[in-house]
């Protein structure tokens, strides 16, 4: 949802373990280093632990992209099996065939044995993870030990790394698993990140997403350190939460109290939306004031009108002045926003501002009953576009747009905006023009636009990598005359313009440079970006000054 507001291309704070998004602190070149370690030659049982959302997931995930030459892995995601099913499930990551349905535990390790041994015979390796590994009953611990037995008179056939969380250390420490816990050769307990190492993985993750400007104060990474303990699942969770209370709020960085407020949504912890200290200074500092008050009215008799309406403003609550109120402010609207939401001269209705938007491409306002102009547009081979978005996406999209206001009593208002300057918006009304500042504006304006634009004579919605034909020729076409390249190929057949890897590439490239989604697929939002003119007339669309 905030992505184009901030100039990001993904969600830097996704849950998902993108090993992309992997920040390798001290502690995590060391744990990557031991699961390395043990997929090498010279490994054999391997065990990490750590809290939970550390990082353990993500590891694995980088690992897997590290795996050297010669080695097969088995990946276990769900441990909570019994013994039968765990070794199955390796048979079935290995793929080693067995007869189904067996109750033969016995059979599939002959099988998996088998297996090893032909895969060691080539030269290769085999290393089985399992994550989550705490879930591990101690049976099915036994088991796994069991399978360590695997070997050849020289080397074992099957290296084991186990990933869990500290619970895992506790099970390990059990008597009746001693013999299992003789056998690791190499133990590492990740742990929470510094203040400075959270800081700079929310820069990290931020500037994989293609974020060129810092979003966070300094003060507010050192409080999100703070309110998460360093876990990197909850640094994603608060930072996530709170871009979003941001964007929502317009905010261009986010603050302390955002930050507080994002923990508190996400932790389900309300005394997380302000700091615990801060809190009991100002219990002290009321419980003064009101001892000095009741001192003070004991000597001043007098005073007692004063101490009534006191007590009268601590009782009830103050009415709040008209106006917006934002971050316990009132912003009240200037005389020329009260002219343009009540006044005569202009009007906001959605039909004054289609009827503006429409004068921009030369076309009439619909008189179709029963449709809407977004309906109608196709029929006259132009489309509507919806969306939500900042100033600076809008400059990007390079088109007029009609703008969705909210005033203060919760009124719609909708209005054109044709020209977007450093720090003012120029509105057209049909017969008159008004100037106003962005910061006028800005809240009123929560995002909402539409326009107009004229798709391109292609027939396909979307295009992708694998696609072929006329359609794929038409991208590259403008693709080379926004990159200035001459290309030589323009008289190649429909069969032979692919859509490509390298086609992909120039495409997620361009997408970032216009704030879009950098997906490579090629939809909607990206074909408004390729259809741009490269002349705007006043009469059509709008010169590079103006959306």
């Amino acid at each position: 949802m905030y992505l184009s507001y901030f100039g990001l291309t993904e969600n830097p704070f996704s849950l998902t373990p993108d090993p992309r998004f992997l920040f390798m602190s001290q502690r995590h070149r060391e744990a990557l280093a031991h699961l390395l370690f043990g997929m090498g030659d010279k490994g054999g049982f391997v065990l990490l632990t750590g809290e939970v959302g550390t990082g353990k997931t993500t590891l694995c995930r980088s690992l897997l992209e590290q795996v050297p030459e010669g080695v097969e892995v088995a990946l276990v995601l769900n441990p909570k099996q019994s013994s039968l099913e765990l070794v199955a499930s390796i048979c079935d990551e290995l793929k080693v065939s067995y007869p189904t349905p067996t109750e033969s535990l016995k059979t599939l390790i002959d099988r998996l044995n088998r297996h090893l041994l032909e895969l060691h015979a080539k030269g290769q390796r085999t290393v089985l993870i399992i994550d989550e590994a705490q879930n591990l009953s101690i049976d099915v611990l036994e088991q796994v030990r069991l399978l360590t037995n695997l070997e050849t008179n020289t080397q074992k056939l099957l290296q084991i790394l186990l990933i869990g969380q500290p619970e895992l250390k506790s099970m390990m420490a059990k008597p009746e698993l001693r013999q299992l816990g003789q056998r690791i050769t190499a133990r590492y307990h990740l742990t929470p990140l510094s203040p400075e190492e959270t800081a700079a993985y929310i820069e990290h993750r931020l500037e994989v997403a293609g974020c060129k400007r810092p979003l966070f104060t300094r003060g507010t990474l050192r409080l999100i350190h703070r309110l998460s303990n360093g876990i990197p699942r909850l640094i994603n969770t608060i930072c996530d939460r709170a871009l979003l209370g941001a964007y929502g709020r317009k905010n261009t960085l986010v603050n302390k109290t955002l930050a507080r407020r994002a923990a508190g949504e996400v932790m389900g912890n309300k005394a997380l939306i302000r700091s615990p200290g801060l809190t009991g200074w100002l219990l002290a500092l009321l419980l003064l004031v009101v001892l000095g008050a009741g001192w003070f009215y004991s000597q001043h008799p007098k005073s007692g009108q004063w101490w009534a309406k006191w007590q009268r403003n601590i009782e009830e609550p103050t009415k709040k002045p008209a106006g917006r109120v934002a971050e316990g402010t009132v912003e009240k609207r200037s005389r020329t926003l009260d002219a343009l939401f009540y006044g005569e001269k202009t009007g906001t209705r959605m039909q004054d501002a289609f009827h503006s938007l429409l004068r921009y491409w030369g076309l009439p306002y619909p008189a179709v009953s029963g449709k809407s102009v977004c309906e109608w547009a196709p029929s006259v081979g132009y489309r509507c576009y919806s969306g939500r978005g900042n100033w600076t996406s809008l400059k990007h999209l390079n088109r007029p747009a009609l703008l969705e206001l909210v005033d203060d009593r919760g009124h719609r208002h909708f209005v054109t905006a044709v020209e977007i300057k450093d720090q003012e918006v120029i509105l057209d009304f049909g017969e008159s023009r008004l100037t106003l500042p962005k910061k006028e504006l800005d809240p009123f304006w929560f995002g909402d636009f539409t326009l107009i634009w004229k798709p391109p004579p292609i027939k396909s919605a979307i295009l992708k990598i694998g696609d072929s034909g006329p359609d794929v020729r038409w991208l590259k076409a403008q693709l080379n005359r926004i990159e200035g390249v001459n290309d030589l190929s323009g008289s190649d057949t429909g069969e032979k313009a692919v859509f490509d890897d390298i086609l992909e590439t120039r495409v997620m490239n361009f997408q970032r440079s216009c704030a879009v989604e950098a997906d490579g697929i090629v939809g909607e939002q990206t074909l408004i970006q390729l259809t741009k003119p490269e002349h705007e007339t006043s009469s059509s669309a709008l010169n590079r000054e103006t959306l």
